[in-house]
């Protein structure tokens, strides 16, 4: 029996994912299927390297599609809220690192939708964890392997 956990994911987050999981079966899918057809019809399937790739390249497609499906059957959706002033799922928080000058703004969401170069840090990491529950003008701490980092709560959206 499969077991299932939550995964929390923005509607925006879910929209992405639906559309790659549309290309991947209606578009990449039958492509690879031809080239297998091809590569098939070739022969000697025990030397056939553009054989052997396709069939390396439909073990991660496959692989890909089923992680896909399994994070849409369990999804949550993260609502938009009224703001609270309270950092939660879903919130965008600007902050200021003590020593920074500029400071960051992220979107908390969930582990799937994770992207820090893009502004999404997980509700699961350090500093997404220092963050929940939080209001503008505290000062959260956040253990790093370069040491214990201050981050200054500036907006929460």
């Amino acid at each position: 029996m499969e077991r299932s956990e939550a995964v929390y994911l923005t509607p925006e987050g879910i929209e992405r994912l639906k559309k790659e999981l549309d290309e991947l079966v209606n578009v990449r899918r039958p492509a690879l299927a031809e080239r297998l057809r091809k590569a098939i019809q070739q022969g000697d399937l025990s030397e056939n390297a553009d054989y052997i790739a396709a069939k390396e390249e439909q073990g991660f497609l496959e692989g890909r599609i089923q992680e896909i499906e399994a994070l849409l059957r369990n999804a949550v959706v993260i609502e938009e809220e009224a703001p609270t002033g309270e950092v939660r799922l879903g919130s965008r928080v600007t902050v200021v690192e003590d020593g920074e000058e500029g400071p960051e703004t992220f979107r908390l969401v969930g582990p799937a939708e994770a992207d820090p170069s893009n502004g999404r840090i997980s509700y699961e990491s350090p500093l997404g964890q220092a963050l929940l529950g939080h209001r503008v003008g505290d000062v959260v701490t956040v253990e790093a392997p370069a040491g214990v980092l201050r981050f200054r709560i500036l907006k929460v959206e």
